[in-house]
């Protein structure tokens, strides 16, 4: 029996964000439309770090990764939901499903501890300035990069083995326009207390352990800027923070809203924007946040800007 459930659930139908066919084109263009500028964003603010020497610090190093997940998260979930739009199909397959979900939580995972450590670079950089060269060292810089790589990849992994090994029946419908953990667990006629458990974990260590992280950091911060003796130090100090804690206001509010916001206050259109934001719109505007309020990068991509129009001329 479990076998026949096993095979009529072997593909999914995604809500997605409208029932409403004639919203569907708006929606068509809106999210093409965030995505191409979230691509262009991204990958331009890469080149421009890779291209210009002088931003071969750790604290662009940080950036130009965080830029390359960005990009990442946001083609693991609004590319799938054009096609969809486009061909009129909602429905995705229980292999594409855990594909999904297994690089949505990669992506993500790395996003937040990312954020975290570029906490502590601005920490480092603004509580010990004399020592910031020979803390954020290249081996350590490789190490705080290269090892939530690795530490994603195996939560992630974790997250599909411990998936598959569930039975899904009855209904398929899964909100909004992705697969996620958390409503494909609500579909599952198994018992899913391992895989809930194992999310809580997670969720603490990847949520909760680099929120500390960043609020000690900024405690710091804020005590060594208060020592700061002239007002147009502690403004010139605190504005080399002020990209980064929009990000994290950011970043955090929206994972709030999708991950630990109570079930009571929870409703589909609070959901379905929550999704929005953490997917789509947080993506897109890291890029303006990181080039509209940083001089160098603003000149690193306008060399960048140049460069190809005088090529291509």
């Amino acid at each position: 029996m479990e076998t026949d459930n096993q095979t009529s659930s072997s593909e999914f139908i995604l809500l997605g964000l409208s029932e409403k066919p004639e919203q569907e084109t708006l929606l068509f263009a809106l999210f093409l439309c965030m995505y191409v500028v979230t691509v262009v964003g991204n990958l331009l603010i890469i080149l421009a770090i890779s291209t210009d020497s002088h931003l071969h610090t750790p604290m662009y190093f940080f950036l130009a990764n965080l830029s390359l997940v960005d990009f990442c998260l946001a083609s693991d979930t609004v590319p799938k939901m054009l096609v969809s739009i486009q061909i009129k199909s909602k429905s995705i397959s229980y292999s594409c499903c855990l594909t999904q979900i297994y690089f949505f939580h990669f992506f993500g995972i790395m996003d937040s501890v990312l954020i975290a450590v570029m906490a502590y670079d601005r920490f480092v950089a603004i509580c010990h300035p004399l020592h910031y060269t020979s803390i954020m060292s290249p081996r350590l810089c490789v190490l705080l990069v290269g090892g939530p790589w690795v530490f994603s990849g195996f939560i992630s992994l974790t997250h599909i083995l411990l998936m598959a090994r569930l039975v899904f029946c009855g209904n398929i419908e899964l909100p909004p326009y992705f697969c996620d953990l958390t409503p494909l667990l609500r579909l599952s006629c198994t018992d899913t207390s391992v895989n809930k458990t194992f999310v809580f974990i997670v969720a603490g260590m990847i949520i909760a352990t680099p929120f500390i992280c960043i609020l000690a950091s900024y405690a710091h911060i804020i005590v060594a800027i208060v020592k700061v003796p002239s007002a147009g130090g502690r403004k010139k100090t605190f504005s080399t923070c002020s990209s980064h804690l929009s990000v994290v206001v950011l970043f955090y509010g929206t994972t709030i809203g999708v991950y630990l916001c109570p079930s009571s206050v929870r409703t589909a259109v609070k959901e379905k924007a929550s999704a929005v934001m953490y997917t789509a719109v947080t993506p897109m505007l890291n890029p303006f946040i990181y080039s509209l309020r940083n001089r160098d990068l603003k000149g690193a991509l306008m060399k960048l800007v140049n460069r190809k129009i005088t090529s291509s001329s």
